[in-house]
């Protein structure tokens, strides 16, 4: 008898939260999520451009990564670039690409563009590295690379 009623006095001991609680509804937060595009430019200080292998991270921000097309000028227009997809998973990107066209650019231009989703508030941050930058022989250059954030949507 006192199993049965103790046990009748945790059942109601559970239920009536529960019953108290029908009428309440709760809010989820969902963090806002934008759009937003990274261009990424090479000057190759006058050489011409004939390969190039560069890494973006993510080092503030919430950011994934859904999206690259290739560059401005029409040597590295025509296919995206070259990715790595496992750095992917690490807020990160290893991209290169390569021309054998005769015209190649030697001025600054936009070699890649990288479309990302940034979730939350915290506007992102990001490391670039510059890994190679070559002319159609295969000799390196001196190049410069820059990022340039793009219109958020």
């Amino acid at each position: 008898m006192k199993a049965t009623a103790a046990t009748a006095i945790l059942a109601l001991a559970i239920a009536l939260p529960l019953f108290g609680q029908q009428g309440q509804r709760y809010e989820t937060v969902v963090p806002p999520v934008r759009f937003a595009p990274v261009h990424v430019v090479i000057d190759p200080a006058g050489k011409p451009l004939a390969a190039y292998q560069f890494e973006l991270k993510a080092i503030a921000g919430q950011v994934k990564i859904v999206g690259v097309e290739g560059g401005q000028h029409d040597a590295f227009r025509t296919r995206p670039p070259y990715y790595d997809p496992q750095a992917l998973a690490h807020d990160r990107i290893i991209l290169a690409a390569y021309s054998t066209d005769k015209d190649l650019p030697t001025q600054a231009t936009r070699i890649a563009t990288i479309h990302l989703q940034i979730t939350g508030t915290i506007q992102p941050e990001f490391e670039l590295n510059l890994t190679v930058a070559s002319d159609i022989d295969g000799e390196p250059i001196d190049a410069t690379i820059t990022l340039q954030k793009g219109e958020s949507k």
